[in-house]
């Protein structure tokens, strides 16, 4: 590999590249599925190749193959030369990349069992198993299970004198019980909450998702004969596996500095938090905290090194409740005064260029031992919101709504019934300077999705979300029950 990535980068400097990079990347997916007692999809694939990047004179140039070979990373190297050379007329300000250490390394994700060497038979039996155990609970009609295993193998080298190695590995098992009413024909779902995680097989085997199914089910029963929320003003408590979808779309999407900057404008929107606010803008209540964050533990967008070879790092977006930072990468440090990217550069593919993408965005536990017992002791009239569901924000990522999987009614500090058809309504900056109270650094768990979309030609990152559950007050809560 050092030898392929030497000729790449000696070819492009010699036609002309100040600056030169090359990624050589092999991706490994499994995917397997499950309904009620039979296996309903299987696949198994790997994509190989390499992408060259060249800058001259302020102009980028990107070509990649799947032909891993000296000739043609050769051929390659010249046509990312003559496509950058070929832009210059067309730039409207020369790319200026922030500086960076030249780093050799070898990084790999933590883990015990690759999950990909862990015998198809047995996570067929997985998935059967859970969805044998969902479907004994009375009022169960369905249950549908899924598996979902990455790898990938990177290395990266550019003129600066890096060379990196890097191994990441994924893990998503994932499913959901239907339960149904079979006089009326209504139905109601409820998924696991176990997170997405970067760790290997033992993360399903840790994870008691046989043993969970039964509860889960009774969950979805009783989702389904729960009476339907009163819409108005309550305080919410949010546990982490609900909270987490709110970080990505409310935190993480508004702090990546081209979409602030208007260049995501025609695809995935704009952002309401722009460089004018920055160290003005009251984001969240004091004890508010967000963090960029690349060195997580089982983050899914957790590395060693960016795809600029920027080492991973932790950094504030949100600090004691002031918006402070955005993600960024080499090339746009400078459009904000700052000296050194924050590391946010990622390709999802050897044939795709790197561009920002969403770090793992976390919101800090609190200071002191506060359980979510406690949280809700600290409520007259409420709602607790477990597991994620659907939602709505708008192209600024400002006003929103958002759902979960299960909900219970708090009243005089406690627990009581399930409730239903329900979503929290509220804009970014109401909603973050409402939390009054966030649990300690025990109940802090990570959560997040391997489908994270951005950029034309769309790319997909998977990223995770670390919080404690949160209370917020007076939150307007809506009736979403649709009338047949």
């Amino acid at each position: 590999m050092k030898e392929l990535t030497s000729l790449a980068l000696e070819v492009a400097r010699s036609s002309g590249a100040g600056y030169a990079d090359i990624l050589i990347n092999r991706y490994r997916n499994q995917r397997l599925s499950a309904r009620e007692d039979h296996l309903t999809g299987l696949s198994d694939s790997e994509s190989f190749g390499f992408g060259v990047r060249a800058l001259v004179r302020g102009a980028w140039g990107f070509a990649a193959s799947n032909e891993v070979a000296r000739d043609e990373i050769n051929r390659v190297a010249l046509l990312a030369v003559a496509t950058a050379k070929a832009n210059i007329p067309g730039r409207r300000e020369p790319v200026r990349l922030a500086p960076v250490p030249a780093y050799e390394d070898v990084w790999q994700t933590p883990y015990v069992k690759d999950p990909l060497r862990v015998p198809l038979s047995r996570k067929v039996d997985l998935l059967l198993a859970i969805n044998r155990e969902a479907l004994r609970v009375p009022g169960v009609k369905y249950c549908s299970s899924s598996l979902h295993f990455v790898r990938e193998d990177k290395v990266f080298a550019s003129t600066e004198g890096t060379y990196l190695e890097q191994v990441l590995v994924r893990c998503n098992p994932a499913y959901t019980v239907t339960a149904v009413d079979g006089r009326t024909g209504r139905f109601d779902t409820r998924s696991h909450d176990l997170p997405p995680a970067a760790y290997g097989y033992e993360h399903v085997e840790e994870a008691h998702l046989v043993e969970d199914a039964p509860r889960i089910a009774e969950e979805a029963v009783r989702k389904l004969r729960a009476r339907p929320v009163t819409p108005g003003m309550r305080d919410l408590v949010l546990h982490p596996s609900n909270l987490w979808l709110t970080i990505h779309e409310s935190v993480g999407h508004p702090t990546e500095l081209d979409r602030a900057l208007g260049y995501e404008a025609n695809f995935a929107g704009t952002s309401f938090a722009t460089p004018d606010k920055l160290g003005k803008l009251r984001f969240g209540s004091p004890i508010v905290n967000f963090v960029g964050d690349r060195i997580l533990p089982g983050g899914l967008a957790t590395v060693g090194y960016d795809d600029e070879g920027v080492r991973a790092q932790r950094w504030h977006l949100v600090r004691d409740g002031l918006f402070v930072d955005y993600q960024t990468t080499r090339e746009q440090a400078h459009w904000i005064g700052q000296k050194a990217s924050n590391g946010c550069a990622h390709a999802d593919s050897w044939a795709s260029i790197p561009f920002q993408r969403m770090p793992n965005v976390s919101l800090l536990p609190g200071e002191r031992p506060l359980s979510v017992e406690e949280l809700i002791a600290g409520v007259e009239d409420g709602i607790y919101i477990v597991g994620d569901g659907s939602y709505s924000i708008d192209q600024q990522r400002y006003n929103f709504q958002f759902s979960g999987q299960f909900f219970l009614e708090i009243k005089k500090g406690k627990l009581g019934e399930p409730l239903r058809d329900l979503a929290y309504q509220a804009n970014t900056t109401e909603f973050w300077n409402a939390c009054d109270g966030i649990g300690g650094p025990e109940a802090w768990m990570t959560h997040g999705t391997f489908y994270d979309g951005k950029g034309e030609p769309g790319q997909i990152n998977a990223v995770s979300h670390a919080c404690s559950p949160a209370r917020f007050r007076q939150i307007n809560i809506l009736n979403t029950e649709r009338k047949l």
